[in-house]
């Protein structure tokens, strides 16, 4: 059974004291009279911040506080999902009717019938993230006075025209009962706080931008203050880097070695593999909003997907990953499990419903809504690629190339609808010259298909490159649903990568 990862910080007491246990009671007993062989009730309640600042000046400080509950029901092998935001146990009673019609109308229009892959009975269940100092409670001044003071550091920098400073924080709650007994109360804390110069070059008439590579995380505001991420060498650096990319050449298309940094890393994994073994994704599901999966069930077992230095885990209980949680929605303990091994495709991202439509034993704890308003989906674990187990550096890994380039930081990114054909950008690509970094290069991107580039993977780092990196906004389903995601990678070596000129490409010269 998962364990809170708390430092002494509890559930937000103002949460617990919502009549929890009443109004879940009221919804499966009302859900019973209907008999439903399943049905669910969750009562969420999402905090969120987000703080912007331009040249030091706050410009938008903006607080959310959404609570509400969703009862869902199988009836007849048909699901009914119904919402409200009122917490009195006649709104829970109506709501629960409601779900309950749904699916009874939605039967005769119903295909498939829904069955439900097992899972153990969790009983007053709680788990916390792993955080040691809640955002909401530092003020708003105290925050808003740091990302200034970084602000104004960086405005202080030669050739620093203009500064962005970004922090995103969220709190979510979460209390789940179901029909067979299980019970979980749960908290997690995440923050992402983001920084970016602006410079120019006038006699080229270049403008160009730096930012943070600094990944969002599942922490308190500690990891803006308590030396858990070096900020400072970090913001002393950015100047530099930006002046080097203005000064920089214009990439050479052509074949190149290529050098990822986890930074940039991470993204080409969420899109290339991470949505590709969501299995409702590969069995055709997911399939008006951003597409279906090359790596269909005929493939499992036998696609070749990478290099042999290709072993990834999809993960739900790393600390500190955006997708981690104890249970989800679900009722499913969370847990760690191969996708690809060895360069193989052995496994997929699932649900309770997915699960046994596979005819595995139980699910991955892939279950997700991101608000109380949407029904779960089938959503992202942290899929994440194992290091070396030898003591690679990622110096080591750039002495290897002859002739090649090396990619930090995350910037723009395309991939088809089959999350097969794809190209991405980055914050800063050097050029690398008989195994040394020489000097930065502009208007670069590497360009493949999702076998090619995964099979290229020469090598991989040790432990001591790897990052937990990720993303607060990913994108799935209609009406749509946004979840937070990390993706933990080493520095890797890729092999004969076709690189574009982005200008060229463009038709801008």
């Amino acid at each position: 059974m998962p364990t809170s990862h708390d430092s002494g910080v509890g559930i937000d007491p103002a949460f617990l004291a919502l009549p929890l246990s009443k109004l879940s009671s009221t919804a499966l007993q009302r859900a019973r009279d209907f008999n439903a062989t399943h049905a669910d009730f969750r009562v969420e309640r999402l905090r969120t911040q987000d703080l912007s600042l331009r040249d030091g000046s706050l410009v938008d400080s903006s607080e959310g506080d959404d609570v509400g509950f969703a009862v869902r029901v199988v009836i007849d092998g048909t699901w009914g999902f119904a919402s409200g935001v009122a917490l009195t146990p006649d709104e829970v009673v109506r709501v629960t009717e409601q779900a309950a019609r749904v699916a009874m109308v939605s039967k005769a229009i119903t295909h498939e019938r829904i069955e439900l892959a097992d899972e153990p009975v969790y009983q007053d269940a709680v788990w916390v993230s792993a955080y040691d100092v809640d955002p909401f409670d530092v003020s708003t001044a105290d925050k808003v006075g740091l990302l200034q003071e970084w602000s104004h550091r960086l405005l202080a920098a030669a050739g620093v025209d203009h500064v962005s400073a970004d922090a995103q924080q969220v709190r979510e709650n979460k209390f789940y009962a179901d029909s067979h007994g299980t019970t979980t109360t749960q908290q997690r804390v995440r923050i992402y706080p983001q920084l970016e110069i602006v410079g120019a070059d006038h006699d080229k008439g270049i403008l160009d931008a730096m930012r943070t590579i600094a990944p969002p995380v599942g922490r308190g505001w500690e990891y803006l203050t308590d030396g858990v991420y070096d900020w400072d060498a970090e913001l002393a650096e950015l100047p530099d880097l930006l002046a080097a990319k203005l000064a920089a050449p214009s990439v050479e298309a052509g074949r190149f070695d290529l050098v990822v940094h986890p930074s940039n890393l991470w993204l080409t994994i969420h899109e290339s593999i991470g949505h590709a073994t969501e299995l409702d994704r590969a069995l055709g599901y997911e399939a008006n909003y951003a597409g279906t999966s090359f790596a269909t069930i005929d493939k499992l077992g036998t696609l070749q997907y990478g290099s042999e230095h290709l072993n990834i885990t999809g993960d739900r209980t790393a600390e500190h990953g955006l997708s981690s949680i104890g249970y989800d929605d679900d009722g499913v303990a969370t847990q760690s499990w191969d996708i690809v091994k060895d360069g193989v495709l052995v496994g997929y991202q699932t649900d309770r419903r997915m699960a046994a439509m596979m005819g595995h034993d139980r699910s991955t704890g892939c279950a997700f809504a991101d608000s109380p308003g949407h029904i779960p989906i089938q959503r992202m674990a942290n899929v994440s690629l194992a290091h070396s187990p030898d003591d690679l550096s990622t110096d080591d890994l750039i002495a290897g190339v002859e002739r090649g380039l090396y990619v930090v930081g995350d910037k723009s990114w395309s991939i088809d609808m089959q999350r097969y054909n794809f190209q991405f950008t980055g914050q800063r690509f050097f050029a690398i010259e008989d195994g040394r970094l020489t000097h930065q290069v502009r208007d670069a991107a590497y360009q493949a298909t999702t076998t090619d580039f995964w099979n290229s993977m020469d090598a991989v780092g040790g432990s001591q490159t790897w990052v937990l990196g990720g993303a607060f906004n990913c994108g799935k389903a209609q009406p749509g649903q946004v979840a937070a995601v990390s993706h933990g990678a080493p520095s890797a070596l890729f092999r004969d990568v076709r690189i574009l000129n982005t200008t060229d490409e463009a038709g801008s010269r």
